[in-house]
């Protein structure tokens, strides 16, 4: 019963926010002025609109009707103006009533996966999970994000780096990030369509109330109920605290065959400042590895 809860809270508070960005005036109806307490379409004018009843829109935004149809939420979707990562969240939410609850197969690197990452060369790649920890990365992907951090932590569970964690709650992060603001809602953004995707996981669950604890950032963000996949955004700004300013290709990839797993690929264009700044970074990387401290490290 509390699980629905949950899910049903998910839905309205989703439904809600996108009203709230909605002014009369932006779907050709009139605007009576007046103050009101709520910001945002009124419940009533985004039913009509959309071709249902007031109270059957209101059941469904406060979690009591968990038969509608695609069609309905499509038409729902069309006044609210969502793109197509908001509209197949809308379903995801709409529907998981409906679907029988199933836990995720447990993350695992396969080798195959650690040899294709090695076979990248010099592009700084990493594994991700379905809870944001790298369960892989070559030296260039850890000298790139998180050089602070302990190369081999990735080959251990319970220390494994963390990406949601280190965007919000880790200074280095912060400052390497040339436009946080932007990488912190992208990241919230991908997170709320992991939740939707995996409702109830515990871990997952658990990362989104640590952010909420330690982050007001992160809880700000939240509750704006942003939802975008992470691989729409193609390059990324970064401050290197060695290198300085570069501009890379960000390319992330879901991997077919291992749910949940995305491989993140970071490139330069050729004859860039960057992509001499990047080769700097390999060469660094390689010439750290050889050092007596790391060499026990893989």
């Amino acid at each position: 019963m509390l699980d629905r809860m949950a899910q049903h809270s998910e839905l309205g508070e989703f439904l809600r926010t996108r009203r709230a960005r909605l002014r009369p005036e932006d779907v050709g109806l009139p605007d009576y002025g007046g103050r009101r307490r709520v910001p945002g379409l009124r419940r009533e004018a985004l039913a009509q609109l959309a071709g249902v009843s007031a109270g059957y829109y209101t059941r469904l935004e406060q979690g009591q009707s968990g038969n509608a149809s695609d069609a309905v939420l499509d038409a729902i979707a069309r006044v609210l103006r969502l793109d197509e990562a908001e509209r197949s969240h809308l379903r995801r939410l709409a529907h998981q009533k409906a679907k029988a609850r199933r836990r995720p197969r447990p993350e695992r690197l396969r080798p195959a996966v650690r040899l294709m990452l090695d076979a990248l060369g010099d592009a700084p790649s990493l594994i991700l999970g379905r809870y944001y920890d790298v369960l892989a990365w070559n030296r260039a992907a850890h000298a790139l994000l998180a050089g602070h951090v302990p190369y081999d932590a990735a080959e251990r569970p319970g220390e494994r780096p963390n990406i949601a964690r280190l965007v919000f709650l880790d200074p280095h992060t912060r400052e390497l990030y040339a436009d946080w603001r932007t990488k912190a809602r992208d990241t919230v953004a991908d997170v709320r369509m992991s939740a939707a995707r995996y409702p109830d996981d515990p871990a997952l669950t658990s990362l989104v109330g640590e952010l909420t604890l330690h982050s007001p950032e992160f809880t700000s963000l939240w509750a704006a109920h942003p939802v975008q996949d992470c691989a729409v955004r193609y390059t990324r700004e970064f401050r290197h605290p060695l290198l300085g300013a570069m501009t890379l290709n960000n390319e992330i990839m879901e991997l077919s065959n291992d749910e949940g797993l995305r491989m993140a690929v970071f490139t330069a264009d050729q004859g860039s400042a960057s992509a001499e700044a990047l080769r700097l970074l390999v060469d660094f990387a390689a010439e750290k590895a050889q050092r007596p401290e790391f060499t026990s490290s893989r």
